[in-house]
Order: C-alpha cells, then sequence, then structure tokens
C-alpha cells in the first residue's frame, strides 16, 4: 500500500509539473507573440489568458519587463511556478510586453506642423489625403528646450533623444565639463550597437552635422566635423553612414583637424568599410552583400530636392535620393538576425525655413514623407516586421515660425504654393510633434519632454 501511496504522489508530481510547463510555454508563446499579429491584436490584445491548470501559478511578472523581477525572471524563465497551490495562470497582454528588434528613428529637421499643412496642400490639395507620417497611428508632442536655452539647437535636441538628457547648445552628447565617452553616457546608437544590432545614419546634410553626430558621437563641440568623423568609423563604428560628406573644422572647435582622405583611407583599409560616392556603387555593394558601407556622395551637403517642386531645376543622376537611400539603408541592415537601429534625416527642411524659401521647403518635406512611405512599405511587407519595428517620426524644434496666411477667400488645389509668413530667421521653441508606429509607441502618445524618447527607446530594445 505504501509502495502504491508514492507511486501516487510520484505520478501527481510528474503532472503538476507537465501541466505547469506547458502553460509556460504557452505563456511564452502568446507574450512573445509567435502568434500571428492579426491573431494576437484581435483576441489577446489587452486580454487575459487563463490556465486550466490547477496545479501552477505562473505570475505575470516573470514575463513582463517593466517589473523589478523581470531580469531574474528572464534568465530563469519558470521562477514563479508553483506546483502546490492551485491556482490560474495569467498574462494581461499589452504592448508593454513587446520589445523592438528594429527601431527606424525619423527626423524631418526643422519642421513644424505649417510645413506639413503647406506639403500636404501642395501634394493632394486642401482634402486630399494626408501624408505618410499622418497616417502613423500615435500622435504626441514634445518640450524640446535646452540646458541654457528656451530656443534649442539640432545639437542639444538630437543629443536629448540620443542620451535621454538635457544639454548645453552646441554639445554633442556630451556635457562640456564632463568627460566624453561611450562609456560615461552611451547613446541609443551606441546600445544598440552593444546588444548585437546593425546602426546605420543616413541624412542629407553632411554626414557629420549635428543630428547624426549626436547618435554617433561624444564631443563638446558641433563644429568637430573631422573629430565626428573619425569617431564614427574608429570607435563607434556605425555599420552604415550615407549622407554628403565630411564637413570641416570650424570656430568654435580647436581641434586639430583631421585629413579628410586619410579617415576615408583608414575607413576602407583599417576598419572594412566599403566606400561608395554613387548612386551605382551603393546599388552594388547591396549586391554583393557588404554590410560596412561609408557613402559620403558630395563634397559638403546632399543636393536639395527641389525638382519635386520645380521639375525645371533637375537633379544629379548618379546621386541617390533620401527615398534611395533610405531603401538602400534598409536594403543592408536587414541582414542583421539581431536588427537594427537606423537613424534617417530630410536636414534640408531646416535650411530652407531659416532662408524663408516655401518651395524648398516643401520640396524637401517632400522628399522626407517619401522616405517615410519607403520605411512604411517595408515594415508593412511582413508581419514580423511590423510586430518588430519602433517607426518613430520626431521633430527636433520648428525653423523660421513659419505659418500659412492665405490664400482666404479661395481654395487651394493641389500644386499651390500657400501664403507664408513668418516671425523669426532662426529656430523657435514651440513643442513639436511625434508620431510614432510599433512596440513601444503607446508611450508616446503624450505630452512629453525630448528626453523621454531615449527613455522609450532603451527600455524597449530588444
Amino acid at each position: 500500500m505504501k509502495k502504491y501511496f508514492t507511486a501516487s504522489i510520484f505520478l501527481v508530481a510528474i503532472v503538476a509539473v507537465s501541466f505547469s510547463l506547458s502553460n509556460h510555454v504557452m505563456a511564452q508563446i502568446i507574450s512573445n507573440r509567435y502568434l500571428t499579429p492579426y491573431f494576437y491584436d484581435s483576441f489577446f490584445y489587452h486580454s487575459l489568458y487563463y490556465s486550466i491548470s490547477p496545479f501552477n501559478a505562473y505570475y505575470a511578472f516573470s514575463l513582463s519587463p517593466s517589473t523589478p523581477f523581470y531580469p531574474f525572471s528572464e534568465k530563469y524563465p519558470i521562477f514563479g511556478c508553483n506546483f502546490l497551490i492551485p491556482s490560474f495562470t495569467f498574462i494581461h497582454l499589452n504592448q508593454n510586453l513587446q520589445k523592438a528588434k528594429n527601431i527606424i528613428f525619423m527626423v524631418p529637421d526643422g519642421m513644424g506642423l505649417a510645413n506639413v499643412t503647406a506639403a500636404r496642400i501642395f501634394k493632394n490639395g486642401l482634402n486630399g489625403e494626408p501624408l505618410s507620417f499622418e497616417r502613423l497611428p500615435v500622435i504626441g508632442y514634445q518640450r524640446t528646450h535646452s540646458a541654457n536655452s528656451t530656443v534649442t539647437d539640432s545639437a542639444a535636441a538630437a543629443s536629448a533623444w540620443a542620451c535621454g538628457e538635457k544639454f548645453i547648445n552646441g554639445e554633442i552628447s556630451c556635457h562640456s565639463g564632463g568627460e566624453c565617452s561611450s562609456e560615461q553616457m552611451p547613446t541609443i546608437l551606441e546600445i544598440a550597437k552593444t546588444r548585437g544590432k546593425a546602426t546605420g545614419l543616413v541624412v542629407t546634410s553632411a554626414i557629420t552635422d549635428a543630428t547624426p553626430a549626436a547618435f554617433g558621437s561624444h564631443i563638446k563641440s558641433r563644429s568637430c566635423a573631422t573629430e565626428i568623423a573619425r569617431q564614427y568609423i574608429e570607435e563607434t563604428e556605425v555599420d552604415l553612414l550615407l549622407g554628403g560628406g565630411i564637413g570641416l573644422n570650424i570656430a568654435p572647435c580647436t581641434m586639430s583637424p583631421q585629413d579628410i582622405q586619410a579617415l576615408i583611407d583608414k575607413a576602407q583599409n583599417i576598419h572594412g568599410y566599403t566606400y561608395v560616392d554613387t548612386k551605382a556603387e551603393v546599388q552594388a555593394a547591396i549586391i554583393t552583400g557588404k554590410k560596412k558601407i561609408l557613402g559620403l556622395f558630395t563634397e559638403n551637403y546632399k543636393s536639395p530636392e527641389r525638382y519635386r517642386v520645380e521639375p525645371w531645376v533637375g537633379y544629379p543622376d548618379t546621386e541617390p535620393t533620401l527615398t534611395e537611400m533610405t531603401g538602400a539603408a534598409l536594403d543592408i541592415l536587414e541582414e542583421e538576425n539581431n536588427g537594427f537601429f537606423l537613424l534617417v534625416e530630410g536636414s534640408q527642411i531646416d535650411w530652407a525655413n531659416h532662408g524663408h524659401d516655401v518651395n524648398g521647403q516643401i520640396g524637401e518635406t517632400l522628399a522626407f514623407e517619401e522616405a517615410v512611405q519607403v520605411v512604411i512599405n517595408w515594415i508593412n511587407e511582413s508581419p514580423l516586421r511590423k510586430d518588430q519595428t519602433l517607426l518613430i517620426v520626431a521633430l527636433d524644434h520648428e525653423t523660421g515660425g513659419f505659418a500659412i496666411n492665405g490664400p482666404y477667400g479661395e481654395v487651394s488645389q493641389a500644386g499651390d504654393i500657400i501664403q507664408d509668413g513668418w516671425t523669426s530667421s532662426d529656430h523657435t521653441a514651440c513643442d513639436t510633434l511625434i508620431w510614432s508606429q510599433g512596440p513601444g509607441s503607446d508611450k508616446l502618445g503624450k505630452a512629453l519632454d525630448n528626453t523621454d524618447l531615449f527613455t522609450v527607446m532603451v527600455n524597449i530594445i530588444q
């Protein structure tokens, strides 16, 4: 009798463990969203999953990265199982449990809401379709001031995104009174790199301009362009660099300039980059499977895409547009199995606004809008991409105080240029918009500070 009792207890224990492990597997399958996104989103989103097991108490905290137990439970995934107390397994499923394999951060530098309206009217008319980024499901806005100024510059604004702290205007992810290093203050790009992800910077300015620099370097002055380039290549080792040329050191930078050609040679011969300077060479690099690309298509900033408003202006045949560079970046970076971090900037919207150039800013806004559409199309090609990619479109600051003053008393049609008004030739301090979709985007649909975007990204990146 004792033998049978012992065997029975042993059998019950086996059954309990089996139920517990099976429920754990089911919990992992659901929480990690191995089911199709449609099935997940339509049935399990914001719901509770209840186990039929009478033996297992597997609590949601063991799966959720938002709890203090997460690092331990990730290492020991069945921590929290209780084989003796009858209870229900539950998992609260929502976007907080998701992780982003890819982060694509897109910046229309200097763009305000009035720029969006002007570009939309020109492209689609007053009652036409929204622009690509306007269709992203989550909309929020952010404060933009820097550490020392109500009105920010691009360096401080991008550094706030990249590092999650306020900076003085002109600083590049480095406080002037402190050390400048990735160990002291890693950027979100550098964090992605440490997690085995590919990284890329795609811009229409010089590749060393303030916004890309803040993600891939640490320096006390944005004016030290050749040092920024050296850090990209020798220290951060950004996998993909596509844009204009390497800028020159200018005041107030006091650092000795690097030799630009020597930097390019070193990138190729020591650090494994493939150097390209034409559209055809970019495509050849993609076809041959190159993973580290240094693409410098002009000596300074790229050719403006003014032809979108003034077709007679034209565009160089050998030079890729922002749309083409963005598509190439996705083709290259998606080959990394661990995912990627990609920054894309429409840099010259800002410059057109500084110059009160309405045609120029509409052309550059439409170039950026088309690049966003390329990204959205890429994401939508695969349910997994849609499930694992956080896309953020964020405006660093508004420039020019641009306003639409007319026409009054008549209806604008597609192709029309609105009547413009301006309050400044410099940046302004108004809050700016954020559009987003994907894992973590639910944290971006509200009033934020620009430093909050770093927090969202670092908490959601896989």
